[in-house]
């Protein structure tokens, strides 16, 4: 019994570092030029965390676009190939079209994952929150730069 109540406790510490995290807000950027040239957790991400989340159904990338990712059945196809995406753009540009897609085309359907303000249509639990955290975009800039062919 303790040792489950002990589980318990470390579970709810983990919600309420995250619940803190989310409740800070966005780290601060400072866009230059055509692009973001500061990581927004101050270190380059995780190529291979980022590859999981451009994997990942519920939030990210795969839903809309396809790429060089043979295992995975279903990409999509409303938005462009991801090949070749780390010599189309830079990683200071990865990193502005994942945080705010609507500074480049203010009609894209892009989702602007690092905002949150000033957006219309989003789901509750979105509200206020920005959908991926700084270190997710990190990590999917540390992806996408990789993808050169």
């Amino acid at each position: 019994m303790a040792r489950s109540t002990v589980t318990i406790a470390v579970l709810i510490a983990s919600v309420v570092q995250v619940a803190n995290a989310r409740a800070e807000g966005l780290a601060p950027y400072e866009i230059t030029g055509d692009g973001i040239t500061t990581p927004l957790t101050g270190a380059p991400g995780d190529a291979t965390r980022g590859r999981a989340l451009v994997l990942a159904r519920t939030t990210t990338c795969i839903l809309c676009h396809s790429g060089p990712l043979p295992e995975t059945r279903f990409q999509g196809d409303l938005a462009p190939d991801l090949a070749g995406v780390g010599n189309r753009w830079t990683v200071s540009q990865l990193r502005l079209r994942l945080v705010d897609a609507s500074r480049f085309n203010p009609d894209t359907i892009m989702p602007s994952y690092y905002r949150n303000e000033g957006m219309v249509r989003v789901a509750r639990n979105f509200v206020g929150k920005p959908i991926l955290s700084a270190t997710d975009i990190e990590d999917i800039v540390a992806y996408l730069a990789t993808l050169r062919n």
